[in-house]
Protein backbone atom coordinates (compact mmCIF):
# COMPACT_ATOMS: atom_id res chain seq x y z
CA UNK A 1 0.00 0.00 0.00
CA UNK A 2 0.80 3.69 -0.49
CA UNK A 3 1.08 5.51 2.53
CA UNK A 4 1.23 9.38 2.74
CA UNK A 5 3.07 10.27 6.55
CA UNK A 6 1.99 14.25 7.23
CA UNK A 7 4.53 16.07 9.28
CA UNK A 8 8.48 16.97 9.01
CA UNK A 9 9.54 15.96 12.35
CA UNK A 10 11.77 13.75 14.18
CA UNK A 11 8.85 12.03 14.93
CA UNK A 12 7.79 11.50 11.47
CA UNK A 13 11.43 10.55 10.14
CA UNK A 14 11.41 7.31 12.66
CA UNK A 15 7.74 6.66 11.43
CA UNK A 16 8.44 6.76 7.68
CA UNK A 17 12.03 4.79 8.06
CA UNK A 18 9.71 2.53 10.05
CA UNK A 19 6.99 2.02 7.53
CA UNK A 20 9.89 1.99 4.65
CA UNK A 21 11.09 -1.27 6.10
CA UNK A 22 7.06 -2.77 6.55
CA UNK A 23 6.64 -5.51 4.07
CA UNK A 24 3.17 -4.18 3.43
CA UNK A 25 3.77 -1.21 2.48
CA UNK A 26 5.54 -0.19 -1.26
CA UNK A 27 5.51 3.32 -1.30
CA UNK A 28 5.96 6.05 1.68
CA UNK A 29 5.48 9.96 0.78
CA UNK A 30 5.84 12.71 3.58
CA UNK A 31 4.57 16.46 3.29
CA UNK A 32 6.27 18.61 4.44
CA UNK A 33 9.15 16.09 5.36
CA UNK A 34 12.78 17.40 5.77
CA UNK A 35 16.49 16.45 4.60
CA UNK A 36 16.59 12.97 6.74
CA UNK A 37 13.16 12.23 5.69
CA UNK A 38 13.96 12.41 1.55
CA UNK A 39 16.12 9.50 2.07
CA UNK A 40 13.37 7.32 2.90
CA UNK A 41 10.23 8.83 1.48
CA UNK A 42 9.41 10.77 -1.55
CA UNK A 43 8.68 14.71 -0.19
CA UNK A 44 6.23 16.62 -0.82
CA UNK A 45 5.85 20.56 -0.65
CA UNK A 46 3.16 21.55 1.93
CA UNK A 47 3.32 25.48 3.17
CA UNK A 48 0.29 24.82 5.86
CA UNK A 49 -1.55 22.23 7.96
CA UNK A 50 -4.61 23.75 7.05
CA UNK A 51 -6.79 20.89 6.59
CA UNK A 52 -8.07 21.94 3.34
CA UNK A 53 -4.90 22.33 1.83
CA UNK A 54 -3.90 18.77 2.64
CA UNK A 55 -7.26 17.16 1.84
CA UNK A 56 -6.59 18.74 -1.64
CA UNK A 57 -3.14 16.90 -1.36
CA UNK A 58 -4.83 13.99 -0.86
CA UNK A 59 -6.59 14.03 -3.42
CA UNK A 60 -3.97 14.49 -5.93
CA UNK A 61 -1.39 12.10 -4.64
CA UNK A 62 -4.74 9.17 -3.33
CA UNK A 63 -3.03 7.10 -0.73
CA UNK A 64 -4.49 4.06 0.69
CA UNK A 65 -3.62 5.51 4.19
CA UNK A 66 -2.94 8.63 5.57
CA UNK A 67 -0.31 9.20 8.92
CA UNK A 68 -0.91 11.99 10.76
CA UNK A 69 2.50 12.63 12.84
CA UNK A 70 1.06 16.69 14.69
CA UNK A 71 -1.92 17.11 16.50
CA UNK A 72 -3.37 20.31 15.13
CA UNK A 73 -4.73 18.41 12.01
CA UNK A 74 -6.55 15.88 13.97
CA UNK A 75 -7.58 19.00 16.40
CA UNK A 76 -8.85 20.15 13.21
CA UNK A 77 -10.80 17.79 12.05
CA UNK A 78 -8.56 16.13 9.20
CA UNK A 79 -9.95 12.92 9.83
CA UNK A 80 -13.61 13.66 9.59
CA UNK A 81 -12.47 15.82 6.00
CA UNK A 82 -10.84 12.71 4.97
CA UNK A 83 -14.13 10.61 5.42
CA UNK A 84 -13.11 8.58 2.05
CA UNK A 85 -9.73 8.26 2.95
CA UNK A 86 -8.23 5.56 5.79
CA UNK A 87 -6.60 7.80 8.55
CA UNK A 88 -4.88 6.88 11.09
CA UNK A 89 -5.85 9.42 13.55
CA UNK A 90 -9.07 10.17 15.65
CA UNK A 91 -11.44 12.69 14.65
CA UNK A 92 -12.13 16.10 15.68
CA UNK A 93 -14.14 14.73 18.83
CA UNK A 94 -11.13 12.26 19.92
CA UNK A 95 -8.36 14.26 19.27
CA UNK A 96 -10.01 16.93 22.03
CA UNK A 97 -8.50 14.70 24.41
CA UNK A 98 -4.72 16.63 23.52
CA UNK A 99 -6.79 19.80 22.15
CA UNK A 100 -8.55 20.37 25.34
CA UNK A 101 -7.72 19.42 28.86
CA UNK A 102 -10.76 19.97 30.58
CA UNK A 103 -12.35 18.02 27.80
CA UNK A 104 -9.84 14.99 29.02
CA UNK A 105 -9.96 16.15 32.23
CA UNK A 106 -13.53 15.66 32.80
CA UNK A 107 -13.36 12.40 30.92
CA UNK A 108 -11.08 10.78 32.85
CA UNK A 109 -13.44 12.11 36.32
CA UNK A 110 -16.42 10.92 34.55
CA UNK A 111 -14.81 7.09 34.25
CA UNK A 112 -12.59 7.14 37.24
CA UNK A 113 -9.64 7.37 35.65
CA UNK A 114 -6.23 8.20 38.03
CA UNK A 115 -5.34 11.47 37.88
CA UNK A 116 -4.96 14.41 39.98
CA UNK A 117 -7.42 17.37 41.24
CA UNK A 118 -8.12 20.45 39.01
CA UNK A 119 -10.13 23.21 38.18
CA UNK A 120 -11.08 25.16 35.37
CA UNK A 121 -10.15 28.91 35.08
CA UNK A 122 -10.75 32.60 33.29
CA UNK A 123 -10.13 34.66 35.84
CA UNK A 124 -6.79 34.93 37.26
CA UNK A 125 -7.29 36.21 40.81
CA UNK A 126 -9.39 33.14 40.82
CA UNK A 127 -6.78 30.72 39.46
CA UNK A 128 -4.40 32.41 41.78
CA UNK A 129 -6.42 31.61 44.97
CA UNK A 130 -6.41 28.21 43.89
CA UNK A 131 -2.71 28.00 43.92
CA UNK A 132 -2.41 29.73 47.22
CA UNK A 133 -5.21 27.30 48.51
CA UNK A 134 -2.55 24.15 47.09
CA UNK A 135 0.63 26.10 48.45
CA UNK A 136 2.03 26.63 44.64
CA UNK A 137 2.20 23.33 44.43
CA UNK A 138 0.55 22.89 40.71
CA UNK A 139 0.57 22.73 37.12
CA UNK A 140 -0.86 25.37 35.12
CA UNK A 141 -1.94 24.21 31.80
CA UNK A 142 -3.39 26.02 28.84
CA UNK A 143 -6.65 24.01 28.15
CA UNK A 144 -5.84 24.65 24.56
CA UNK A 145 -3.02 23.56 22.35
CA UNK A 146 0.05 25.20 22.73
CA UNK A 147 3.27 22.97 20.77
CA UNK A 148 3.95 21.33 23.68
CA UNK A 149 5.13 24.49 25.82
CA UNK A 150 1.57 25.29 27.41
CA UNK A 151 2.32 23.71 31.00
CA UNK A 152 4.30 25.01 33.85
CA UNK A 153 5.12 22.93 37.09
CA UNK A 154 5.58 24.94 40.22
CA UNK A 155 7.08 24.81 42.94
CA UNK A 156 6.10 28.44 44.75
CA UNK A 157 3.27 30.33 44.93
CA UNK A 158 5.49 33.02 43.26
CA UNK A 159 6.05 30.71 40.13
CA UNK A 160 2.11 29.66 40.32
CA UNK A 161 1.20 33.36 39.90
CA UNK A 162 3.90 34.65 37.35
CA UNK A 163 2.15 31.10 35.09
CA UNK A 164 -1.51 32.25 35.84
CA UNK A 165 -0.99 35.98 35.04
CA UNK A 166 1.54 34.98 31.78
CA UNK A 167 -1.53 33.07 30.41
CA UNK A 168 -4.33 34.86 31.35
CA UNK A 169 -3.81 38.37 31.62
CA UNK A 170 0.00 38.41 29.31
CA UNK A 171 -1.37 36.28 26.40
CA UNK A 172 1.87 34.17 26.78
CA UNK A 173 -0.04 30.90 25.13
CA UNK A 174 -2.56 33.70 22.90
CA UNK A 175 -5.99 31.82 22.47
CA UNK A 176 -4.76 28.17 23.95
CA UNK A 177 -4.36 30.13 27.00
CA UNK A 178 -7.28 32.42 27.32
CA UNK A 179 -8.93 29.33 29.62
CA UNK A 180 -6.45 27.34 32.05
CA UNK A 181 -6.76 24.30 33.46
CA UNK A 182 -4.75 23.97 37.10
CA UNK A 183 -4.31 20.99 39.04
CA UNK A 184 -2.03 19.61 42.12
CA UNK A 185 1.06 18.98 41.71
CA UNK A 186 1.79 14.63 41.07
CA UNK A 187 5.23 13.39 42.65
CA UNK A 188 6.81 10.18 41.56
CA UNK A 189 8.88 9.20 37.89
CA UNK A 190 7.11 10.18 34.67
CA UNK A 191 6.59 7.91 31.58
CA UNK A 192 4.67 7.89 28.83
CA UNK A 193 2.89 5.09 27.26
CA UNK A 194 1.40 4.36 23.60
CA UNK A 195 -0.97 2.39 23.23
CA UNK A 196 -2.72 1.51 19.50
CA UNK A 197 -6.59 1.39 19.31
CA UNK A 198 -9.08 0.29 16.34
CA UNK A 199 -11.90 2.41 18.00
CA UNK A 200 -12.68 -0.83 20.65
CA UNK A 201 -9.38 -2.55 21.42
CA UNK A 202 -5.89 -1.25 22.74
CA UNK A 203 -2.61 -2.90 22.24
CA UNK A 204 -0.07 -1.03 24.50
CA UNK A 205 3.43 -0.19 23.50
CA UNK A 206 6.28 -0.45 26.18
CA UNK A 207 6.92 2.63 28.29
CA UNK A 208 9.10 5.13 27.68
CA UNK A 209 10.56 8.03 29.24
CA UNK A 210 11.03 11.38 28.25
CA UNK A 211 12.59 14.47 29.30
CA UNK A 212 11.16 17.79 29.13
CA UNK A 213 13.40 20.00 30.64
CA UNK A 214 16.42 21.65 28.69
CA UNK A 215 19.26 21.33 31.31
CA UNK A 216 20.41 18.59 33.12
CA UNK A 217 19.02 17.37 35.99
CA UNK A 218 15.65 18.17 35.06
CA UNK A 219 16.54 21.99 34.88
CA UNK A 220 15.64 24.70 32.91
CA UNK A 221 12.62 25.21 30.99
CA UNK A 222 10.36 23.20 29.24
CA UNK A 223 10.84 22.00 25.84
CA UNK A 224 9.07 19.14 23.21
CA UNK A 225 11.30 16.56 24.68
CA UNK A 226 15.59 16.57 25.05
CA UNK A 227 15.82 12.69 24.89
CA UNK A 228 13.88 9.39 25.77
CA UNK A 229 14.29 5.92 26.48
CA UNK A 230 12.62 2.48 26.44
CA UNK A 231 12.09 0.26 28.18
CA UNK A 232 11.39 1.69 31.61
CA UNK A 233 12.75 -0.02 34.60
CA UNK A 234 9.96 1.26 37.09
CA UNK A 235 6.84 0.74 34.33
CA UNK A 236 6.87 -3.42 35.66
CA UNK A 237 4.58 -6.34 34.20
CA UNK A 238 1.68 -5.38 36.83
CA UNK A 239 2.24 -1.54 36.27
CA UNK A 240 1.65 -1.82 32.37
CA UNK A 241 -1.44 -3.80 32.66
CA UNK A 242 -2.51 -1.46 35.49
CA UNK A 243 -2.15 1.04 33.02
CA UNK A 244 -3.79 -0.71 30.24
CA UNK A 245 -6.56 -1.75 32.39
CA UNK A 246 -7.27 1.13 34.39
CA UNK A 247 -6.35 4.22 32.11
CA UNK A 248 -6.19 3.37 28.37
CA UNK A 249 -8.91 0.60 28.13
CA UNK A 250 -11.13 2.90 29.79
CA UNK A 251 -10.52 5.83 27.83
CA UNK A 252 -11.10 4.03 24.46
CA UNK A 253 -14.42 2.74 25.90
CA UNK A 254 -15.55 6.17 27.00
CA UNK A 255 -15.21 7.38 23.46
CA UNK A 256 -16.77 4.30 21.36
CA UNK A 257 -19.72 4.93 24.52
CA UNK A 258 -20.35 8.07 23.06
CA UNK A 259 -20.64 7.57 19.58
CA UNK A 260 -17.05 8.11 18.33
CA UNK A 261 -14.79 5.22 18.50
CA UNK A 262 -10.94 6.47 18.98
CA UNK A 263 -8.80 5.26 16.25
CA UNK A 264 -4.95 5.78 15.97
CA UNK A 265 -2.39 6.54 18.97
CA UNK A 266 -3.57 7.22 22.41
CA UNK A 267 -0.84 8.76 24.45
CA UNK A 268 -1.02 8.61 28.29
CA UNK A 269 1.41 11.17 29.45
CA UNK A 270 1.56 9.15 33.47
CA UNK A 271 2.65 9.69 36.85
CA UNK A 272 3.86 6.90 39.61
CA UNK A 273 2.61 8.51 42.58
CA UNK A 274 2.15 6.29 45.56
CA UNK A 275 -0.81 5.67 45.32
CA UNK A 276 -0.19 4.27 41.93
CA UNK A 277 0.18 5.58 38.10
CA UNK A 278 -2.04 8.69 37.59
CA UNK A 279 -2.82 10.33 34.31
CA UNK A 280 -0.80 13.70 33.67
CA UNK A 281 -2.09 14.57 30.05
CA UNK A 282 -3.52 12.60 26.90
CA UNK A 283 -2.24 13.38 23.57
CA UNK A 284 -3.93 11.90 20.41
CA UNK A 285 -0.55 11.01 18.32
CA UNK A 286 3.23 9.32 18.77
CA UNK A 287 4.89 11.24 21.18
CA UNK A 288 8.29 13.25 19.99
CA UNK A 289 11.07 12.19 20.96
CA UNK A 290 9.21 8.96 22.36
CA UNK A 291 8.55 7.80 19.00
CA UNK A 292 12.89 7.63 18.38
CA UNK A 293 13.16 5.35 21.08
CA UNK A 294 10.07 3.05 20.26
CA UNK A 295 9.96 3.17 16.84
CA UNK A 296 13.51 0.99 16.58
CA UNK A 297 12.20 -1.40 18.86
CA UNK A 298 8.91 -2.39 17.11
CA UNK A 299 9.60 -5.62 15.65
CA UNK A 300 6.27 -6.54 14.02
CA UNK A 301 5.36 -4.46 10.39
CA UNK A 302 4.06 -0.67 11.20
CA UNK A 303 2.02 -0.53 8.23
CA UNK A 304 0.11 -3.72 9.10
CA UNK A 305 -0.71 -2.90 12.75
CA UNK A 306 -1.85 1.01 11.29
CA UNK A 307 -4.26 -0.67 8.68
CA UNK A 308 -5.31 -3.08 11.45
CA UNK A 309 -6.65 -0.54 13.84
CA UNK A 310 -8.20 1.57 10.93
CA UNK A 311 -10.13 -1.74 9.61
CA UNK A 312 -10.97 -2.55 13.50
CA UNK A 313 -9.33 -5.73 13.27
CA UNK A 314 -6.12 -5.01 15.75
CA UNK A 315 -7.87 -8.06 17.74
CA UNK A 316 -6.41 -9.84 15.30
CA UNK A 317 -2.01 -8.44 14.82
CA UNK A 318 0.48 -10.23 16.95
CA UNK A 319 2.52 -6.59 17.96
CA UNK A 320 6.38 -7.52 19.18
CA UNK A 321 8.86 -5.86 20.28
CA UNK A 322 12.75 -6.02 19.96
CA UNK A 323 13.86 -7.24 23.48
CA UNK A 324 16.47 -4.89 23.02
CA UNK A 325 16.83 -1.09 25.09
CA UNK A 326 16.75 1.87 22.87
CA UNK A 327 17.99 5.58 24.04
CA UNK A 328 17.41 8.58 21.88
CA UNK A 329 19.45 11.83 23.07
CA UNK A 330 18.17 15.08 21.33
CA UNK A 331 20.82 17.86 19.65
CA UNK A 332 19.00 20.88 19.85
CA UNK A 333 20.12 24.35 18.73
CA UNK A 334 21.99 26.75 21.22
CA UNK A 335 18.79 29.72 22.69
CA UNK A 336 16.25 26.28 22.45
CA UNK A 337 13.50 27.08 23.80
CA UNK A 338 13.01 30.83 24.89
CA UNK A 339 15.58 32.64 23.38
CA UNK A 340 16.72 33.65 19.53
CA UNK A 341 18.36 30.41 17.68
CA UNK A 342 20.85 31.09 15.14
CA UNK A 343 19.66 28.94 12.56
CA UNK A 344 21.64 27.82 8.58
CA UNK A 345 24.55 26.33 11.21
CA UNK A 346 26.23 23.77 9.12
CA UNK A 347 25.71 20.20 10.13
CA UNK A 348 28.58 17.35 9.94
CA UNK A 349 28.68 13.39 11.53
CA UNK A 350 26.10 12.31 10.60
CA UNK A 351 27.39 9.17 8.55
CA UNK A 352 29.98 8.85 11.58
CA UNK A 353 27.29 8.91 14.21
CA UNK A 354 24.84 6.43 12.27
CA UNK A 355 27.71 3.89 11.34
CA UNK A 356 27.72 3.84 15.32
CA UNK A 357 24.19 3.35 16.16
CA UNK A 358 22.78 1.54 12.92
CA UNK A 359 20.01 3.37 12.60
CA UNK A 360 19.13 6.47 10.78
CA UNK A 361 19.84 9.76 12.57
CA UNK A 362 16.39 11.15 12.89
CA UNK A 363 16.07 14.48 11.83
CA UNK A 364 13.82 16.99 12.83
CA UNK A 365 14.47 20.85 12.24
CA UNK A 366 17.17 20.52 9.45
CA UNK A 367 17.34 21.91 5.68
CA UNK A 368 19.63 22.21 3.38
CA UNK A 369 21.36 25.84 2.12
CA UNK A 370 24.29 25.71 -0.24
CA UNK A 371 23.84 22.16 -0.92
CA UNK A 372 24.87 21.84 2.95
CA UNK A 373 22.81 20.69 5.86
CA UNK A 374 21.70 22.75 8.10
CA UNK A 375 19.88 23.60 11.28
CA UNK A 376 16.62 25.29 10.84
CA UNK A 377 15.04 25.43 14.35
CA UNK A 378 15.48 24.20 18.00
CA UNK A 379 15.39 20.88 18.10
CA UNK A 380 17.56 19.77 15.20
CA UNK A 381 18.20 15.88 15.38
CA UNK A 382 17.12 13.11 17.37
CA UNK A 383 20.36 10.04 17.98
CA UNK A 384 18.66 7.06 18.43
CA UNK A 385 20.81 3.74 19.62
CA UNK A 386 19.58 0.00 20.29
CA UNK A 387 21.68 -1.73 23.31
CA UNK A 388 21.29 -5.16 25.12
CA UNK A 389 20.36 -2.79 28.14
CA UNK A 390 19.78 0.87 28.57
CA UNK A 391 23.98 1.42 29.99
CA UNK A 392 25.14 -0.37 26.83
CA UNK A 393 22.07 1.65 24.30
CA UNK A 394 22.80 4.88 26.29
CA UNK A 395 26.61 4.59 25.97
CA UNK A 396 26.38 4.20 21.99
CA UNK A 397 24.04 6.96 21.34
CA UNK A 398 26.34 9.34 22.99
CA UNK A 399 28.93 8.20 21.54
CA UNK A 400 27.23 8.65 18.32
CA UNK A 401 26.06 12.39 18.86
CA UNK A 402 29.47 13.05 19.58
CA UNK A 403 30.61 12.42 16.42
CA UNK A 404 27.71 15.17 15.68
CA UNK A 405 28.80 19.02 15.57
CA UNK A 406 27.30 22.35 14.50
CA UNK A 407 27.74 25.97 15.64
CA UNK A 408 25.57 26.15 19.03
CA UNK A 409 24.66 22.61 19.57
CA UNK A 410 23.46 21.81 22.81
CA UNK A 411 21.96 18.04 24.20
CA UNK A 412 21.90 16.69 27.90
CA UNK A 413 23.80 14.61 29.24
CA UNK A 414 21.93 12.83 31.60
CA UNK A 415 19.34 10.94 29.56
CA UNK A 416 17.86 7.37 31.04
CA UNK A 417 21.26 8.02 33.66
CA UNK A 418 19.00 7.71 37.13
CA UNK A 419 16.83 4.20 35.04
CA UNK A 420 20.08 2.62 34.70
CA UNK A 421 20.43 -0.14 37.44
CA UNK A 422 17.11 0.91 38.91
CA UNK A 423 14.58 -1.50 40.17
CA UNK A 424 11.29 -1.98 39.00
CA UNK A 425 7.86 -1.01 41.10
CA UNK A 426 6.09 1.77 42.49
Amino acid sequence: MKVLVLGGGGREHALAWKLGGSPSVTEVLCAPGNPGIAEVAQCIELETFDVTKIASLVGKVAPHLVVVGPEAPLVAGLADILDETPVFGPRAKGAQLEGSKWFAKRLMNDKHIPTSRAELFTNAQEAIEFCHRSNGQVAVKADGLAGGKGVTVCSSIEQAEDAVRGALEGGRFGEAGRTIVIEEKLFGEELSVLGFSDGKSVVAMPAAQDFKRAFDNDEGPNTGGMGSYSPVPYATEDVAQHITERVLQPAIDAMREDGEPYVGVLYAGLMLTEEGPKVIEFNCRFGDPETQALMPRLASDLGEVMLACVEGSLAGVDVTWDERACVCVVAASSGYPNQAIQTGQRIEGLDRASAITGLPVFHADTGLMGGSLVNKGGRVLSVSALGADLEAARDKAYEAIGHIHFDGMRFRTDIATRAIGAKGGV
